[in-house]
């Protein structure tokens, strides 16, 4: 027998060798998406080598190349798992279908079925590392996990994995800055304006001409990972999965953690425009929900107060003004902004908390979170748990329903643990939260549905700031339903018809639908009580019953930067929003093939004979029919749809 021991061996090795060199394939369920796996750098003679991935999709019965070979791999201090892998066992395939309730977002239901496979490598350290691909029918996502077990702490420095792109590919990207607030840039060169190669998630591009659409983002965010983003300092066409830099609080790059331990999800949603607008594969591959009991999460309008003074909430009087306001429009709330705590001019902030609740409106309240931005009031009431649990408690006593947390100091692990100690924290008292100045979305509104919605996105409040939103506007609002809402809810504070610090261009009927286009569990109305009370009826009633939360979405038409019309569901009721984003008339058209059968009433407030007027058109539709809407330079519409009985 042991004679037979080396041949056994040396066939072993062998089969591990013809495994690691042959590509391995996982395949969408509807077989419309293919990965194969291979290995790069790997001489003849041996297997060790790089994984790279590459992915397909079927286009006209045949597979294109979305993306070419892409390398993976990732790096410990103690040890590499980059150019000497072997993969030595790949688990059988396995069917992920799942199904679940999201209290807001784009979706109410959502289900996802997905392929997913485990590849086994080991270093040349004969440490193991698994890689899992997970091929969705709207996208591939995968992660890193050490299945190790270790009691010591490992630091995980950094990543090789690299998105390759042709060289044909459409690019809108957002160069990278630590609260994602900066315009989507469309470029065929990869280049940015900083000449600092660095961006942000998610990351839209357009390759094989008009045929395939990808958006490249993250999710399932732990308190064991650190966000990344992208840089392709050496090359404009391969992007390089990027830890955060170590700063004065957080002194070591990546991750440390006991094993075993599991990257976040690497995800590229893939397809149709239209199959990127709706996706969940955010959510879909995130955590379920670790909140049991959640009649107490309500999502809602909010009446917001610091646009049009670009100023907090120092003035009682002006709170006053904005919960009259909410009482006037319908709206459930009202937040308290910054400077609640120096308030003066009648009354302070207990008082301003009762009066909201005299009036039948639920207050939320901002906090600067403390670890950046030091100056804006109250800070550092939320840092340690101790901290947080007072807080709370005195929320609680005083009938506040949610926070807005603000100034966060970056993508780094101790703040994706911060984010989530609030979110836990705030959930055990019944708090909803609102995240600003902060990182984007990364599937934590399924796993905390407390979280009504995050910043993340050059908003409205910078018409406060800068003079380029004014001209920049309309085509940036065209292209956030397409990039940054994708992802999650957004808090861009929308639907603005006066002027702040900075005058706005985009018409009256291009604000009005935003309330639709954009979605965000908290949506901030963000004018002054006059603008909305001095509207005329039918988009003042519009605004006073357009949901914050959907039961479906559909893409209708659309191309980022130029132009967007979207439909979203709320009960029998379908909402449409549509946007112009040139500086020139557009007629755009509704087709209403997302319409069961039956005939419908479409009530349509439209641009008027300026920016500053409406019109309005009601007629009946049915399936398959399509209504041409004029729409004036950075202009737009909203409507509702009722089936008729």
């Amino acid at each position: 027998m042991d004679a037979i021991k080396p041949k056994m061996n040396f066939l072993f090795c062998c089969f591990l060798g013809a495994l690691a060199l042959n590509a391995q394939e996982v395949v969408s369920p509807d077989g419309n998406i293919k990965v194969i796996l291979g290995m790069e750098n790997a001489a003849s003679n041996q297997s060790l080598g790089q994984a790279s991935f590459k992915v397909l999709y079927k286009r006209n019965s045949e597979y294109v190349e979305v993306l070419p070979n892409s390398l993976m791999g990732i790096t410990r201090q103690d040890q590499q798992f980059v150019d000497d892998l072997v993969l030595v066992k790949e688990l059988k395939a396995n069917e992920i279908h799942d199904k679940y309730t999201m209290l807001c977002g784009k979706r109410k239901i959502c289900e996802n079925t997905g392929t997913e496979k485990v590849f086994s490598y080991k270093n040349a350290e004969d440490r193991p590392l698994d890689i899992v691909f997970r091929v969705y029918n709207d996208g591939v996502v995968f992660r890193y996990v050490f299945p190790d077990h270790s009691d010591s702490l490992v630091n995980i420095t950094e990543e090789a994995t690299t998105y390759v792109l042709p060289d044909s590919a459409y690019r809108w990207m957002q160069p990278y800055n630590n609260v994602y607030e900066d315009f989507f840039i469309f470029t065929r060169t990869g280049l940015s304006r900083e000449k600092t190669q660095e961006w942000g998630f998610p990351a839209l591009f357009k390759v094989n001409g008009e045929a395939i659409w990808v958006l490249i983002s993250e999710a399932n965010m732990t308190e064991n990972n650190c966000a990344a983003k992208l840089s392709n300092p050496d090359n404009a066409n391969q992007y390089r999965v990027t830890y955060p830099s170590a700063r004065d609080n957080f002194p070591q790059t990546g991750v440390m953690t006991a094993l075993p331990w599991r990257s976040q999800w690497h995800v590229l949603i893939i397809g149709q425009l239209s199959d990127i607008v709706e996706s969940t594969l955010i959510t879909d591959v995130s955590e379920p929900s670790q909140i049991e009991d959640t009649a107490w999460i309500q999502p809602g309008p909010v009446s917001w107060i610091y646009w049009a003074h670009n100023h907090g909430s120092r003035d009682y009087q002006k709170v006053v003004e904005y919960v009259d306001l909410a009482v006037q429009m319908n709206w459930p709330y009202v937040l308290i902004d910054w400077e609640w705590d120096v308030m003066g001019n009648g009354g302070n902030i207990i008082d301003a908390v009762k009066y909201a609740r005299s009036k039948g409106i639920k207050p939320l309240m901002w906090y600067n979170s403390g670890t950046s931005w030091l100056d804006p009031t109250p800070n550092d009431r939320l840092l340690t748990a101790e901290k947080r649990a007072r807080e709370f408690t005195w929320l609680n006593e005083t009938s506040v329903y949610g926070i807005k947390v603000d100034f966060f100091a970056g993508d780094q692990q101790d703040m994706m643990k911060y984010y989530i100690d609030i979110l836990k924290d705030a959930a055990k008292y019944h708090l909803m939260v609102n995240f600003h100045g902060a990182t984007i979305p990364r599937g934590w509104a399924r796993t905390f549905p407390n979280l009504m919605t995050i910043e993340a996105v050059y908003g409205a409040e910078w018409y406060n700031n800068r003079p380029v939103l004014t001209n920049k506007a309309a085509g940036h609002n065209t292209t956030l339903p397409f990039t940054r809402n994708v992802i999650g809810s957004m808090d861009y504070t929308p639907v603005t018809f006066s002027n702040s610090q900075h005058p706005h261009i985009t018409s009256y009927g291009h604000e009005l639908a935003l309330s639709v286009v954009f979605e965000s569990g908290f949506q901030h109305f963000a004018d002054r009580p006059s603008a909305y009370y001095t509207l005329p009826s039918e988009p003042k009633d519009f605004l006073k019953n357009v949901p914050v939360t959907w039961d479906n979405t559909k893409l209708i038409d659309g191309y980022p930067g130029e132009k967007v019309i979207i439909a979203r569901k709320k009960g029998g009721r379908w909402y449409i929003g549509g946007l112009n984003g040139l500086d020139q008339s557009q007629t755009m058209e509704i087709h209403f093939n997302f319409l069961d059968k039956g005939k419908y009433d479409l009530k349509l407030i439209k641009d008027g004979d300026d920016d500053q007027s409406f019109s309005y058109d009601k007629i009946k539709v049915k399936n398959g029919d399509t209504y041409l809407v004029d729409c004036l330079p950075r202009g737009g519409f909203a409507g509702i749809l009722i089936r008729e009985n």
